[in-house]
């Protein structure tokens, strides 16, 4: 099969897959759940193995790169409030990725994940492309990892605007910030919802979160994974 089958059905099946969840917003029909669903049900009918179809399909991997550093354009718009609250949001940021990283370490070990596993579990709040550079660094599995990013970003793309209702959060820059930092791309997208400057600290937020973590990633990882052996 071409690689252009590959791109052509992947995105079809995620259109597909985006289309239901408009008429049925349940999460097991979220589109980041559900595509990757639909492409393993369709890859196994056609007797694909997954490094071929990752093979083919690379190219849209590939794109989550531009696709980040397109953020910045929103950014550039709001950057005399970026200037403004610079310190609030580089501190609320640095302790959630530190929350992230612990909490994901702290379940594990209850879990008994194996190390692997585990270190593969610690780079889940980020975005896809840096979080599976992590991954590689700290000795993770990138593919694994990808499968925490996508259900982090599910969970608190749902469980986030539940969150800033139960406790009446009005500020737009509180709720993109907060929705970035918990769900990445997905709560980018949610943060739409609240306008234009919500999504743009959502994605200041994500684009922090995934910075700073590539310094735990040198620096605090290690000495956790250490502890473990």
């Amino acid at each position: 099969m071409s690689i252009i089958f590959f791109i052509f059905v992947t995105s079809l099946l995620y259109m597909v897959a985006k289309a239901g969840y408009k008429r049925m917003p349940w999460p097991i029909f979220h589109p980041l759940l559900l595509s990757p669903i639909l492409i393993i049900g369709l890859i196994s009918l056609m007797h694909v193995s997954a490094d071929q179809y990752l093979d083919r399909a690379k190219f849209l991997t590939h794109m989550l790169g531009p696709a980040t550093v397109a953020f910045a354009i929103p950014i550039y718009k709001h950057l005399p409030v970026l200037k403004k609250y610079i310190g609030t949001i580089v501190t609320s940021i640095t302790v959630g990725t530190l929350m992230a990283i612990f909490s994901s370490f702290l379940l594990s070990m209850l879990m008994h994940l194996n190390n692997q596993f585990l270190v593969s579990v610690l780079p889940r709040s980020i975005t896809t492309p840096i979080a599976i550079e992590v991954s590689k660094d700290i000795g993770g599995i990138p593919t694994l990892t990808t499968v925490f990013v996508i259900l982090t970003g599910i969970i608190g793309g749902i469980i986030g605007p539940a969150v800033i209702k139960r406790f009446a959060i009005k500020s737009t820059i509180a709720k993109g910030l907060a929705l970035g930092m918990s769900a990445h791309g997905v709560g980018t997208n949610k943060a739409m919802e609240y306008g234009e400057q919500a999504a743009t600290f959502s994605t200041l937020a994500m684009i922090f979160a995934a910075s700073i973590t590539v310094l735990w990633g040198k620096f605090l990882i290690p000495v956790l994974v250490s502890f473990i052996g």
